[in-house]
């Protein structure tokens, strides 16, 4: 059976997603909420993981473990890492990366992970497929594919923005995907990130995100509720 875990780091971020499921369950795992349901026919898990990469891994695992998704989709905001990306557009994964990982002194390059065997985790061609067209529907022609760069920082200079941007060559950057996209790729589970973009990761962050964080969340939960129809669509058509 295929079910897509669905995670998102704040309440904005999954809040639309809850009130569009049906035949909800809540259940409670390493004080997080899990809501197991169905959105647009498919089933699915929905948990707030909270802010940052260990909550995002944590919640990750346990939809592996005990949930038995076959799918995953991190939905949420992010700072845009290029210029022509504005506050409300919209980011589909080509892969994720860490901007702070630093194990350099042991040889590796910057933002790979000791023992891993890649320094970026790729997600998968057919939901990158998905989230774009369903990014497309809710607002044409905002959508870019390409890299989420990720780390335990709400970025909001622009001296770490041109950082991260110069290490990861990323299109925008959060707190999670990283770290889901490492506990999928370990789990062998197909994934995509979903970003919408609160603000501009530079020094009117602060002042930005306020302002659209609710407006980038919602938009970025209807993209996973068309990602969520399409895949639905796709296992029915197998």
């Amino acid at each position: 059976m295929t079910k897509l875990g669905i995670i998102g780091a704040m309440e904005e971020e999954v809040e639309t997603l809850l009130g569009l499921m049906e035949e909800k369950r809540e259940s409670e795992r390493a004080g997080s909420r899990f809501f197991d349901g169905t959105l647009e026919g498919l089933p699915v898990t929905v948990v707030q993981c909270g802010v940052g990469k260990v909550n995002a891994a944590l919640c990750t695992q346990i939809l592996c473990d005990c949930f038995g998704v076959t799918h995953l989709v991190n939905t949420g905001i992010a700072g845009s890492l290029c210029a022509d990306l504005d506050i409300g557009d919209l980011v589909v994964s080509q892969d994720s990366m860490y901007h702070d990982v630093d194990a350099v002194a042991f040889g590796y390059p910057m933002g790979q992970v000791p023992g891993m065997d890649v320094i970026s985790f790729p997600a998968d061609d057919a939901l990158i497929g998905y989230a774009f067209a369903a990014a497309e529907a809710v607002n044409p022609g905002h959508t870019k594919i390409g890299r989420v760069a990720s780390g335990d920082q709400f970025v909001a200079s622009k001296e770490v923005k041109q950082r991260i941007i110069d290490l990861t060559k990323g299109l925008c950057t959060e707190m999670e995907g990283a770290a889901i996209a490492q506990t999928a790729y370990r789990n062998k589970l197909p994934f995509v990130i979903l970003r919408a973009i609160s603000d501009k990761a530079d020094d009117s962050a602060e002042m930005d995100y306020p302002s659209f964080e609710r407006i980038a969340a919602h938009r970025c939960a209807a993209v996973t509720q068309g990602l969520a129809r399409q895949l639905k669509e796709a296992v029915e058509g197998q």
